[in-house]
């Protein structure tokens, strides 16, 4: 049976394909045996720049032609390692088995036995999968983020005149802007991005525990640290890690995921207070041709975009904390139960593209009700309290907190009038008392 989205298993490569599949490009199977074939090459050629007798008269003009084998790998070539997997039941072995067929095929057969020479499968693993969490950041994840927070700017320049009933609580606060509301995401998702884009993507590469043994059994007077560190740093665009058993430490994978977990709370976070503005009818949603927002009521426009944002980032969220938490920790050199989990780590990418798509149209839809927002604010002078007992505090009044308490509490319909009343009934002099009558809860909305 092809795959398709009536018939996949996960959302991901179903319904939500439209908004994950770029990330195929980075964490599907086929992606992962062309970064291990990567890999492969390129430390080949690397190989190739020693004074190692066997290699010193390899050509080469050759190099680009290898590089060809990943640049260029096709769904045969693929396809070719899984067969050849069904009988070494050992992927990267494939990977090495295919590279050496192509190698037979180009008439460089002799020099085929310095593929994967010296290697673990782990040092194939353990950078294939850094530059494929490094790459897919970089060109799928970043830019993703950087729309959503250049449309929480362009709303928060759009908004921010206008002033708004805050709630702590729950309960009536002093006011704010609705712009300056937004820009709190702004401000917050920037800071977190700064914080991933500190975390290093490490490597590891040093053969079977680490320690280059086969690499000096062979060749004892190369200095094979100073390779490594050249090939990973260098070449991939990685961090190498200088003391390792067989595996990479996985530290730094983890920061990534608590890092990327962090942001999607943020967002997570916001899909909530912008659902309580729409429930609040502070925000109406545009309505498009033909939708239905329910299959029984007509009149309804849901805010399902941040719902299916926010079910999202939870599935996102869990995965990213299980990574987080089981891929630093194995046994002595290694167990293997890294192999099967870091298979998932375009998972939770998957579910916070998602999420992110599924926020910015949501907040593509709204429209902002001004008439109920001021409306809100008229209902309730008694958030001036605030203001009028601290001008009283600066002018030595006595107890001014307790008597705009008394007041305020007192007074079950507390409008502009009675804040009116209550300013000119005060023992103050005039010039103080207008200074309080401007004060309403359209301007009290501070800096």
């Amino acid at each position: 049976m092809e795959l398709n989205v009536l018939n996949a298993l996960s959302p991901i490569d179903g319904r939500y394909r439209k908004h994950t599949e770029t990330l195929s490009n980075y964490f599907s199977e086929a992606a992962l045996i062309k970064y291990r074939v990567r890999v492969e090459i390129e430390y080949f050629i690397q190989l190739c720049e020693l004074p190692l007798p066997q290699l010193k008269d390899f050509d080469k003009s050759l190099f680009s032609t290898l590089r060809k084998i990943y640049s260029e790998i096709s769904e045969d070539d693929s396809q070719r390692v899984k067969e050849i997997e069904k009988t070494t039941n050992h992927d990267v072995k494939a990977v090495e088995y295919l590279i050496k067929e192509k190698m037979e095929v180009l008439g460089i057969g002799n020099q085929m036995e310095f593929v994967h020479f010296g290697l673990t499968s782990q040092d194939i693993n353990n950078t294939a999968t850094p530059l494929m969490i490094k790459e897919a950041t970089e060109q799928v994840y970043l830019p993703l983020l950087d729309e959503l927070i250049a449309k929480l700017k362009s709303l928060a320049t759009e908004w921010k005149d206008i002033p708004l009933l805050a709630r702590t609580h729950g309960q009536p606060a002093s006011p704010t802007r609705m712009g300056k509301e937004v820009f709190v995401f702004v401000e917050r998702l920037e800071a977190q991005k700064k914080q991933l884009l500190a975390v290093p993507f490490s490597a590891k590469f040093g053969g079977a525990t680490g320690n280059f043994n086969a690499h000096l059994v062979a060749y004892p007077k190369l200095n094979w640290v100073d390779f490594g560190n050249k090939f990973v740093n260098e070449t991939l665009g990685l961090s190498r890690s200088q003391t390792t058993t067989q595996i990479e430490h996985y530290d730094n994978i983890a920061a990534w995921c608590d890092a990327l977990r962090r942001i999607n709370t943020i967002i997570l976070d916001l899909d909530r207070d912008i659902w309580t503005y729409v429930s609040n009818n502070l925000f109406k949603q545009k309505i498009k041709e033909g939708e239905v927002g329910s299959s029984a009521m007509p009149h309804k426009v849901n805010p399902i975009d941040f719902e299916n944002s926010e079910g999202n980032i939870g599935l996102a969220n869990a995965l990213f904390g299980h990574l987080a938490e089981k891929l630093p920790v194995s046994r002595l050199q290694r167990d293997l139960t890294d192999s099967t989990v870091l298979r998932n780590i375009g998972v939770p990418l998957g579910y916070t593209a998602i999420a992110f798509n599924s926020t910015l149209r949501g907040l593509g839809k709204l429209l902002i009700h001004e008439e109920n927002i001021r409306q809100e604010l008229e209902d309730n002078w008694v958030v001036v309290a605030e203001a009028i007992q601290t001008i009283l505090r600066r002018e030595g009044y006595p107890k001014p907190y307790e008597a705009l308490k008394a007041f305020s509490r007192t007074n079950a319909k507390l409008n502009e009038k009675a804040m009116l009343e209550f300013i000119g009934s005060l023992d103050v002099s005039e010039e103080v008392k207008e200074e309080m009558r401007v004060i309403t809860p359209f301007n009290y909305t501070g800096v």
